[in-house]
Formats: structure tokens, sequence, C-alpha cells
């Protein structure tokens, strides 16, 4: 399917799910046992979805969920997907390529959504951040290196082809990456890939091996180091949080709970205690109002 044309299905589809997620006022289901009365049809509503994509009746067979509506993520980078985000998310899986790609995405997305008459702040830009944490700087560097050596080129070369949507394998995998046309896959990702062989004068092994492993923004070095680089991201308006990806498990998620997050908290950057039950509350989200019940 055309790239736009798939935004297109997908904003429909975003109004259908949450019309159905609105199927039932909050106190429609009664579940009175001295009348038998289960629900009150009143508080009931059928969608009748019809549109160029989706056909559906509704209503959906449970109720309202807690949160309102899960909440919205989405994760498309480009024009369409930023325009997407703007209209319907709640939070951005971000794939910015460094600090100052990040600023550029968290202006153009919540610039958008004040366009639009969407509050920014109900909106969190998380960009993956792959984590590698060392008692000094050269020795995370080390384990990033050994991470990237690990990576097998078949399985490398796969995941480069995936990212430009052309088949990398024909390429002289010692020579730089050649010219790479546009296609109908992924516009962000690609551009992503070409950017970091770029800026970093990587030849298409080299560029292939970092796919494999992680290729968005990677804060190494110790607790303190990347402690700094968070709250430079955070401070500077780049995103509101972090999905942080973790080189290894266990080994790699225990060091950062263990030796990053309380520094995070010391700096006051990081929470001690959940706000809340739910990840609505956790991430400062608004609950969503029944669009049919008010």
């Amino acid at each position: 399917m055309e790239h736009d044309e798939r935004y297109r299905r997908a904003r429909e589809f975003y109004d259908v799910v949450t019309g159905l997620w609105d199927s039932w006022a909050e106190d429609a289901f009664i579940r009175d046992v001295e009348t038998g009365e289960y629900f009150d049809p009143s508080r009931m509503h059928v969608l009748n979805h019809r549109g160029q994509y989706y056909s559906v009746r509704g209503p959906l067979h449970i109720a309202r969920p807690i949160q309102g509506w899960p909440v919205i993520v989405q994760a498309g980078a480009s024009d369409a997907g930023r325009q997407l985000a703007a209209e319907t998310a709640e939070m951005v899986f971000a794939g910015a390529g460094d600090i100052n790609g990040g600023r550029g995405l968290y202006a153009d997305i919540k610039g958008r959504m004040a366009k639009l008459g969407r509050d920014p702040d109900h909106l969190k830009i998380l960009p993956g951040a792959f984590v590698v944490v060392g008692d000094s700087l050269d020795e995370a560097r080390e384990k990033r290196a050994r991470l990237d050596s690990l990576v097998h080129y078949d399985s490398a070369i796969a995941s480069l082809s995936i990212a430009l949507g052309t088949d990398a394998s024909r390429f002289d995998p010692d020579g730089p990456l050649p010219t790479i046309p546009e296609t109908n896959a992924s516009k962000s990702g690609r551009e992503r890939a070409i950017n970091l062989a770029k800026r970093e004068n990587l030849t298409v092994r080299q560029l292939a091996q970092r796919l494999g492993g992680y290729s968005g923004p990677a804060l190494l070095g110790t607790p303190a180091m990347i402690a700094d680089q968070m709250e430079e991201w955070l401070t500077t308006h780049a995103c509101d949080g972090f999905n942080i990806m973790f080189p290894f498990v266990p080994a790699g998620l225990d060091d950062f709970v263990e030796r990053v997050v309380p520094e995070l908290q010391r700096r006051e950057i990081f929470r001690r205690e959940y706000e809340g039950r739910t990840l609505r509350e956790n991430l400062g989200l608004p609950r969503p109002e029944n669009r049919f019940f008010a």
C-alpha cells in the first residue's frame, strides 16, 4: 500500500477503535440482581461506521476501559507519521539520531498539536535510548564495540535491507553506502540509516552491524555521564522521557536500575514513587472523555 495511504487508513482505524471504546457510558452496566436488569440500553452507542477502509457496526461487547482509552502510541516520523501523531497520539516512540534531531522532531510534532488545538503536554515524546554503562567512557565504548561485532552479517544485512527498503546484499560490504532511491517502505527509517552512514562515515558492513544491534541514540559512559545526557535531552525540549533499550539482559538492565536510576533520582528528574495505578496516570495524561456520553 502506498505510504501516505497507510496513514490515511491508520487515521480511520483510530476513529473506529476509539469509537468502539466509547460504546458504553460509565454508568451503563446496572447489574441489578433483584430486577434482572444488566445494562441500560439508552447508555449504549452503536457506532455504525461506514468509511473508505472500514465498515464496523459495533458496539464493543465490553465496558469502557479503566483508562478511558488505552494510551495511544505512535512510532512513524515521516511527515504523514508526524501529522498522525499530532492528531491522535499520546505517546511517540521516536527514533531521532541525535539530540538536535530530537529537538527538531519535538518542536515539529508539538507545534502541529498546538495548531490543531491539542495541548502539547498531552503527548509524550520518548526516543529509544540504548544505554551502555561502564566505569569509564572507554569501557562503555568497548562494550558497545564488542556488541556490534557479535551481530552476524546475514542478520545485519537483512536489518539494513529493511531499513533502506531495498536489497542491501547487492552492495560492496566494505564500501560506502551507495545512493538509495526513494521506496514505499519506512521513510524515516531510511533517512536515519543514510544519515548515520554519512555522519559516522560507515561502510555498508559497519552500518549493517550497527542496525543489526541498535541504531538510535546511544548513551554511553558512567552513570553520571548518562544522567548528564538524559538531563540535557529533557531540559532542552528534545524529549519528555526515554524508551530505554538494554544492550543485554539481565546485566544491562541491572546496570541501569542499580547505577543510573539512583543518579537520576538524586537529581530529582526521575520519580521515587508512582503517581497512580495506570500507565495513563503515571504519564500525566488526562483520561479522555467519552465522545458519545459526556
